[in-house]
């Protein structure tokens, strides 16, 4: 088995850079949430991040690492928000400029956050992977460095040390819970629990309706769907990502796929019992608790909050959908 491009002691090196820009995030029991669940549910507070996201301890290490000559050329990157929202806030941080594609109806206050980080944004494609492919259009024209959400070493090293946290505070874990777009954040995980916590399940979560990651999982070969139309704009991705799918390969126990309903109602249970705000990929991995509850009866937990960059139209209309 070959060895992987991103290690345990990348994860660590991260750590060391991120820690003067970026600062640990809470993990909290809620012991309504715990009672409900019937086992020890703990949440990773990613929310708690300057961008209100967990990807910008892997802007901030990529970003902090460009040679010169990437700087001067600036940086590129497609987005649904939070990637890009990471890409803008690391390049502000160290005077790189950053180029962001969103695609046509993107969530309109993370377009808003991007630009007034610095970010000029363009707005191309249907769906998040048309804005990809114009990316990469732009970066061979203008010659920007691109910036993968997901096909980056230093972004999947940077994401990991939430891992890293969460295992300096809690023993024993049972099960880690995590959403997947395309995969940096599991896969992270996954390389800090099977260095320090082997026995520890990694389970992702998905939409039902972009399974896509899930399906490839599942058969160990890329497969990819026609649309990824789900409230979970950080779900969103039809086409998977060859270096995070090869880690979810070999590391992933388990992934839940979830409704509509479960998300929304994810987001609404987070509501209830925590009083924090949470976009719907930020929901899922306490949603996949909820639906896992009978399998993890008695165990010790973590969910990880991956983001609560929710607009208000969105949330108006997850509050009136959510059974709680």
């Amino acid at each position: 088995m070959r060895a992987l491009p991103v290690s345990f002691e990348d994860i660590v090196a991260a750590r060391e850079r991120i820690a003067k820009h970026l600062p640990r995030t809470p993990l909290y029991e809620y012991p309504g949430l715990s009672e409900l669940l019937g086992f020890s549910f703990y949440l990773k507070h990613e929310n708690h991040q300057p961008v209100g996201a967990f990807k910008v301890r892997g802007g901030v290490n990529l970003i902090s690492q460009l040679s010169e000559e990437e700087r001067r050329r600036g940086v590129i990157c497609a987005t649904r928000g939070n990637h890009g929202l990471s890409v803008a806030y690391a390049a502000k941080l160290f005077g790189v400029k950053a180029v962001i594609v969103v695609p046509e109806g993107n969530n309109p206050e993370k377009n808003a956050a991007m630009k007034s980080l610095g970010a000029e944004l363009i707005v191309h494609g249907k769906d998040f992977d048309e804005a990809v492919v114009k990316a990469e259009e732009l970066k061979e024209e203008r010659g920007f460095r691109y910036v993968h959400s997901a096909n980056e070493p230093m972004l999947i090293a940077g994401v990991g040390t939430y891992a890293l946290e969460i295992f300096e505070e809690l023993s024993p874990v049972d099960a880690i819970i995590v959403p997947i777009g395309l995969g940096s954040g599991i896969s992270g995980v996954c390389i800090v629990a099977k260095k320090l916590s082997p026995s520890t399940r990694i389970i992702g979560v998905q939409a039902k309706k972009a399974p896509a990651v899930c399906l490839s999982w599942r058969e160990k070969k890329i497969v990819t769907t026609e649309s990824a139309n789900t409230v979970a704009d950080g779900l969103a991705t039809r086409v998977p990502a060859t270096l995070t799918l090869e880690i979810i390969n070999r590391f992933v126990d388990d992934i839940v796929l979830l409704s509509e309903q479960e998300i929304v109602d994810g987001v609404g249970l987070l509501l209830r019992e925590t009083h924090n705000l949470a976009e719907g990929a930020g929901a899922a991995s306490t949603a996949a608790a909820y639906k896992l509850r009978r399998d993890l009866k008695g165990k010790t937990v973590v969910g990880i909050l991956s983001g609560g960059n929710i607009d208000r139209a969105t949330l108006q209309t997850v509050l009136a959908r959510s059974r709680f």
